[in-house]
């Protein structure tokens, strides 16, 4: 005989009921044996108190999801009151090393310690009621389990999202050469998004340090294609529309030979072939006299 979904979830119902329930009753018992498992012990090392406050915080969390029937449901309600802290604990094991395996067995391991309390809830803890409440309490923390799991994804993302903006920033500093004047020296390959973090630093650094002249340095870019040569062109006409005006440096012969085959128009663009170049005429656009220096007076310092 086939039994339809919705009485299959009625015959769940009492189950999560009486699971609901039992969290509810016991959630200091269930907090304090959850205390000494390694998600709690090992992330909550100042007091033994942290890790049972913590063990309470997810033990009614879970009661609540019980008791609106949503056992698999990682969307939940309930278990936005503990995802932050769940998130966290998994984050903290992770910089210990632990893996996600790692994390999701030590998750799975919160199931018999809470397993033990339920079934001695029942004068007979192999009954069938007793059975269905522990299927419907390892369901529960299954679901568990997939909700740490996400948490710590996400939050990988955000951590990698994050490093990879603070990386972006670290590889394109400015530096101020002379008064009025800053540079950029790029390296490595210009994406869209080092575009934009190129940009922004260059107009924060115009504006902060006043500067008239601006540097971008292109010796160390291995390659420069339609892509790369729009985003200078971009961050050129950015700089001009703060009253700087923009230098390219570094532009070597076989880049200079593949801007000829690509078309690239970059004659509104003043450029020069190092960065000692564009300084010296940055110097000179100032007023800035600059004489090399003669072998006798080298000798005589």
């Amino acid at each position: 005989m086939r039994v339809s979904v919705s009485e299959e979830n009625a015959d769940q119902e009492p189950a999560a009921q009486r699971v609901s329930a039992f969290l509810e009753r016991r959630r200091e018992q269930i907090a304090q044996r959850w205390a000494d498992a390694a998600l709690f012990r090992t992330v909550f090392t100042v007091s033994r108190d942290e890790a049972v406050e913590a063990g309470r915080s997810v033990a009614a969390a879970l009661a609540a999801v019980a008791a609106s029937g949503r056992l698999e449901d990682i969307r939940a309600p309930a278990f936005e009151a503990v995802r932050d802290q769940l998130g966290r604990m998994a984050a903290s094991r992770a910089r210990t090393g632990v893996d996600a395996d790692g994390v999701a067995g030590e998750v799975a391991a919160l199931r018999d310690p809470a397993a033990e309390l339920l079934r001695a809830e029942f004068p007979d803890p192999y009954a069938p009621e007793a059975q269905e409440s522990v299927v419907a309490l390892t369901v529960l923390l299954g679901t568990l389990r997939l909700v740490v799991m996400e948490t710590t994804v996400s939050a990988g993302e955000e951590l990698i999202a994050r490093q990879r903006e603070q990386l972006h920033e670290v590889a394109t500093p400015v530096i101020k050469l002379w008064e009025g004047i800053v540079a950029v020296p790029l390296i490595g390959t210009l994406d869209s998004a080092r575009s934009q973090v190129v940009m922004e630093s260059l107009l924060d650094a115009i504006v902060a340090e006043r500067a008239r002249y601006a540097i971008l340095d292109i010796t160390g870019v291995p390659t420069v294609d339609s892509l790369v040569a729009q985003h200078l062109m971009k961050t050129v006409a950015a700089a001009r529309l703060m009253g700087a005006e923009c230098i390219v440096s570094g532009i070597r012969p076989a880049i200079a030979q593949t801007i000829v085959h690509l078309g690239i128009d970059l004659g509104t663009v003043l450029t020069r072939s190092s960065l000692a170049d564009a300084l010296a005429y940055a110097l000179s656009r100032q007023g800035v006299a600059i004489s090399p220096v003669q072998a006798s007076d080298a000798g005589a310092r």
